[in-house]
């Protein structure tokens, strides 16, 4: 059975902390997702659904690829994405949540 990409848990736990912007460092990482051909992680810290219940919607987070940003990446997108051998992004299912201030220390990108 593939892995599910979101839970209704994770959708729940990011409807529960809302918008963190004005947390900044202190913004609380729900969901890890990562690419396993290449380097690239994507660190959520929101989550937004286009409509409830669909696999559209916007996550917004830290984005370590060619550069190291904040911003905004979309679910259907990111599940869309397939490698060599039909590899897809796939959500680290032994992620505990920490700060970004955290995520950004251990990745070195501060």
């Amino acid at each position: 059975m593939p892995m599910k990409f979101m839970t209704k848990e994770i959708e729940a736990r990011f409807a529960a902390l809302g918008r963190q912007e004005s947390k900044g460092d202190e913004a609380i990482v729900v969901a890890k997702f990562f690419c396993p051909w290449n380097n690239w992680t994507w660190f959520a810290t929101e989550y937004e659904a286009d409509e409830p219940g669909t696999n559209d919607g916007n996550f917004f987070g830290l984005v370590v690829g060619f550069e190291t940003e904040l911003g905004y990446f979309n679910r259907k997108e990111l599940e869309s994405v397939r490698g060599r051998f039909g590899l897809g992004i796939e959500r680290d299912l032994h992620w505990k949540e920490r700060t970004l201030r955290e995520v950004r220390e251990k990745a070195g990108v501060l």
